[in-house]
C-alpha cells in the first residue's frame, strides 16, 4: 500500500475550500490511500455552536469527494441523530466504507460523544485502523486496532497549539507515537495542520513511522505537502 499523509493549512467552516484542497492533493499524489487531519472537512473548533452549525451526517458528504480516485481517510465533524462525533470516515470514490469515532476526548471536546469501536479496513492488501489525535496517549486505543489484525495505524491529528506550548509538544508527539508502535508493532501514519490562527500555531509533525519507530517520510515544518511511504502487505 502506498500511503500519503497530507499536511494542510487549517480551514475553518468552508467545506468547499476543504474539498478543493483534498482534490488538489489527490491529483498530485500517486498513492493508494490519502490521509487528512482531524476534523479537516469542516475545521477543528469544538465549540457547541460551531459543531452544531457545521456537522454533517455521513450520508451528506460532498458529492465531489467521489472524484478522489484513492481510498480517502478524512477527519470530519459527524452528526448522528442528536449526537456529534469527532470522526474519521473511510471513502472509496465517495462511497462510505466505514468510520472511526474518536474514543478518548479532551476536556475541551465535551460537545462530542466518545466512540466505542475500533473498525479495521483494507487497502491494497494491507489492513489498517484509525486513532484520532489525543487517542494516541492511551495504549488501549492502538491495542484495539492491533488486536483486530491491522498492520498500519492512521492518526489524523490537529495540533494547533498556543505558541508557548507548541515547540515543547512538537517532538513529544512522535515520542508518544513510538510508544504505541513499540507496544503493537504497527506502522503509524499521522496527518496534521500547519499555519497560524490568532495566538496558536501548527507545527505537526505529519509523517510516517515504520515499526522500528523511524521516520521514513515527513512533511517539513511550516509547509503544506504529502508524506508518502510504501508499506508491503
Amino acid at each position: 500500500m502506498r500511503v500519503g499523509a497530507c499536511q494542510t493549512a487549517e480551514i475553518l467552516g468552508d467545506i468547499d475550500a476543504a474539498v478543493d484542497v483534498i482534490l488538489a492533493c489527490a491529483e498530485q499524489a500517486d498513492v493508494d490511500l490519502l490521509l487528512f487531519p482531524e476534523c479537516f472537512l469542516q475545521g477543528y473548533l469544538p465549540t457547541p455552536s460551531f459543531v452544531r452549525d457545521h456537522a454533517l451526517a455521513l450520508d451528506e458528504l460532498p458529492v465531489r469527494l467521489a472524484e478522489v480516485p484513492h481510498t480517502l481517510v478524512l477527519g470530519l465533524i459527524e452528526r448522528s441523530g442528536a449526537r456529534y462525533f469527532n470522526t474519521a470516515v473511510v471513502l472509496d470514490r465517495g462511497r462510505v466504507l466505514g468510520a472511526y469515532r474518536k474514543r478518548f476526548l479532551t476536556a475541551g471536546e465535551s460537545v462530542f460523544t466518545p466512540g466505542d469501536t475500533a473498525p479495521v479496513f483494507e487497502c491494497a492488501g494491507v489492513r489498517f485502523g484509525i486513532n484520532i489525535c489525543y487517542d494516541a496517549q492511551f495504549p488501549a486505543a492502538a491495542a484495539a486496532v492491533a488486536a483486530a489484525g491491522a498492520k498500519v495505524l492512521l492518526l489524523p491529528a490537529q495540533n494547533m497549539m498556543p505558541r508557548d506550548r507548541a515547540p515543547h509538544w512538537q517532538p513529544r508527539h512522535n515520542e508518544i507515537r513510538r510508544l504505541r508502535i513499540e507496544e503493537t508493532g504497527m506502522w503509524l501514519v499521522s496527518a496534521d495542520v500547519t499555519g497560524v490562527r490568532d495566538d496558536r500555531i501548527g507545527l505537526g509533525p505529519t509523517c510516517v513511522l515504520d515499526p522500528a519507530g523511524r521516520v521514513v517520510a515527513e512533511v517539513p515544518t511550516g509547509t503544506t505537502g504529502v508524506a508518502i511511504a510504501e508499506i508491503e502487505p
